[in-house]
């Protein structure tokens, strides 16, 4: 894997810390300049080899090195270590707002920083059960303390200020294939997956922490915060309020069954006890997550690859109701609507989503997607977005010899239920937007941007997006944000 796409369903703030960000990039780099020793070592013994062999078994002797990481890695073998460094600048200039309240983007030039540390480890035990372990630090923060936009434009800020400032365990999972089938076919080894061989018909099951992004609604262009786009409802579908703590992350397993041309997974996942907290829910019969997923591999386009993706996910927790928190506020219960006044009491979200890739040539690919909640409970986990269209383009640089580039375009258009206009409408807020008032519009979003690769892991991207009627406002905006975003593959 060349970026592993990262994913935070945070809220709010910046986090500092730079002695802990020091000591993760110094251990990761030890551990990455340890194995790539090692690796050079075994490259350097291969070559001997290949001089007395014929060239016919060469390559089956020669290691299969990443040349996209700045320490080389294996591509066989038993274990994995590598590490990723992500920073994203953005900014914008001052734009125009009849009022602003306390969730919005703030209408004067601001800029922001953020950084996403991760260090990749994993051991496979043999050819059917492997053991995954990754440590990431986080930091910076996003503009305006990540408020006002629903369709954020920077995935990687973590939006809670009191969270820990130390690293901490992002995933630790295991997972199991059962094969079905003799026959097999090749896999790229990564960060979430060390095999390089499965069976073409197999039952995966990964139980564990992790995030359920990584299984769900992938996409090979509009997945990947660290070298493809970085807004959030271009990298996710916007209305799947998917099951994870403030970081992203969340407890449970994922059972995925493949064939050839198709596959079908289940998740089962952990919800937090507060919309976007840290702490879980651990009592399932309080709160629990449910998610499906059909994947069918097939082009739309004759002798074209393409898949569709159908997804379906319900929520079950702690969420408050739109209509009644505005029923309170008109009965004079409650000095404004305020979505978490209420006694404990579990409610259900639902939605359903399409992700659609397809290649047009061998180097330029148009992804889809279509997402829809019922917007009638509490935005919880991810964003405020209650239905999402997104279409796109992504190209690949392998036909100006650069095939390491690669380039995008994408626009978003994001909308919210009736019942979550109403309540922003009359002063509510939710946890990512609220301008004391509302002039509702769909919030449609333009992002772009170009990765350029500098040597071996090393990627700069420049970028720029354009949001229209930031947090559903008619009354602010538009809203034009630079990027400039630095990745480093170890």
């Amino acid at each position: 894997m060349t970026g592993l796409r990262h994913k935070f369903g945070a809220s709010g703030g910046s986090i500092s810390g730079g002695s802990t960000w020091s000591a993760v990039a110094c251990v990761a780099l030890i551990l990455c300049w340890s194995v790539s020793c090692c690796a050079q070592k075994e490259q350097s013994h291969a070559s001997e080899q290949a001089a007395e062999t014929p060239s016919s078994e060469q390559s089956a002797e020669t290691p299969d090195l990443k040349a996209e990481s700045i320490f080389p890695h294996f591509k066989n073998g038993p274990f994995w270590i590598s590490g990723q460094m992500n920073f994203i600048f953005q900014t914008h200039p001052d734009f125009p707002a009849e009022y602003t309240g306390k969730n919005s983007l703030l209408p004067r030039y601001e800029k922001a920083t953020s950084r996403v540390l991760t260090l990749f480890a994993g051991v496979r035990l043999n050819n059917s059960t492997e053991v995954l372990v990754d440590v990431e630090e986080t930091g910076g923060a996003g503009l305006s303390q990540s408020l006002g936009i629903a369709g954020f434009p920077n995935l990687d800020v973590v939006r809670n200020p009191q969270i820990s400032k130390a690293p901490y365990l992002a995933r630790v999972m295991v997972d199991k294939v059962f094969s079905f089938s003799k026959d097999e076919v090749e896999s790229d080894r990564g960060p979430l997956s060390l095999f390089d061989q499965l069976p073409v018909r197999r039952l995966e099951i990964r139980a564990g922490k992790f995030g359920m992004v990584d299984f769900f609604d992938q996409n090979s262009v509009g997945s990947d915060s660290h070298l493809q786009f970085t807004n959030w409802s271009i990298d996710d579908n916007g209305a799947y309020d998917y099951a994870a703590d403030t970081r992203g992350y969340t407890w449970g397993f994922v059972a995925d069954y493949e064939n050839r041309n198709w596959g079908v997974r289940f998740g089962e996942a952990l919800m937090p006890k507060v919309a976007n907290g840290i702490d879980f829910e651990w009592n399932l019969h309080k709160a629990h997550a449910e998610n499906v997923e059909l994947e069918l591999r097939h082009g739309l386009i004759p002798k074209q690859s393409g898949v569709i993706r159908l997804l379906g996910f319900s929520n079950h927790a702690n969420m408050g109701v739109y209509r009644e928190a505005v029923a309170l506020f008109e009965e004079g219960a409650i000095a404004a609507p305020d979505i978490t006044a209420h006694p404990w009491h579990t409610t259900q979200k639902y939605g359903f989503g399409v992700n659609l890739e397809q290649s047009l040539t061998s180097d330029l690919v148009a992804f889809g997607r279509w997402g829809w909640n019922n917007g009638r409970t509490e935005s919880f986990v991810y964003t405020e977005i209650d239905s999402t269209f997104v279409e796109g383009l992504g190209l690949y640089g392998a036909r100006w010899h650069r095939k390491e580039d690669r380039a995008g375009i994408a626009f978003a258009s994001n909308a919210i239920s009736k019942d979550h206009q109403s309540y922003l409408a009359h002063g509510g807020y939710g946890f990512i937007i609220g301008d004391g008032a509302l002039n509702y519009g769909r919030e449609n979003i333009l992002e772009t941007y170009y990765t350029a690769h500098v040597w071996r892991g090393i990627y700069v991207a420049p970028g720029l997006q354009h949001v229209m009627n930031p947090g559903y406002n008619k009354d602010r905006g538009p809203v034009i944000i630079p990027t400039f975003r630095l990745h480093l593959e170890y």
